[in-house]
């Protein structure tokens, strides 16, 4: 076999192992999944349009409200997340919500599906309906 055959070789059995080196775990993913959510939730439930009057003269700071229960959608989404461990990346695909918060109003659906390579978090495709009150 040439050398330059060899050499092509050798180095990309490195970068393989490089990429399988550096693939996030189940658990990064779920860090990662919670900021996303954090900041999703904010947007959805804490605009014009998202929780009813009454329950926002009652919570006083709805994205604090939302951002102390960061570790619970983290947790909250691994129960809804399917990983395909490929060893050099992993596809997550996530998909949330719909049920019933309270009588009216809804968690906002959410699909992600999400590349995890070499560290990184790359969304590849994000599907997400209005929650709020009905």
């Amino acid at each position: 076999m040439p050398v330059a055959a060899l050499s092509a070789l050798g180095a990309g059995a490195i970068c393989a192992a490089a990429l399988a080196w550096t693939n996030p775990s189940r658990e990064d993913y779920q860090d990662h999944a919670g900021e996303q959510l954090v900041d999703y939730a904010t947007r959805e439930l804490c605009g014009e349009k998202g929780l009813p009057m009454l329950l926002k003269l009652w919570i006083r700071d709805c994205p604090e409200l939302i951002a102390s229960q960061q570790q619970v959608l983290a947790d909250l989404s691994g129960r809804f997340t399917t990983r395909w461990n490929f060893a050099i990346g992993s596809v997550y695909i996530t998909r949330i919500g719909g049920q019933e918060l309270l009588p009216g109003l809804r968690i906002p659906k959410a699909e992600v599906i999400t590349l995890a390579v070499a560290g990184q978090f790359v969304p590849l495709r994000s599907e997400t309906s209005a929650g709020g009150s009905e």
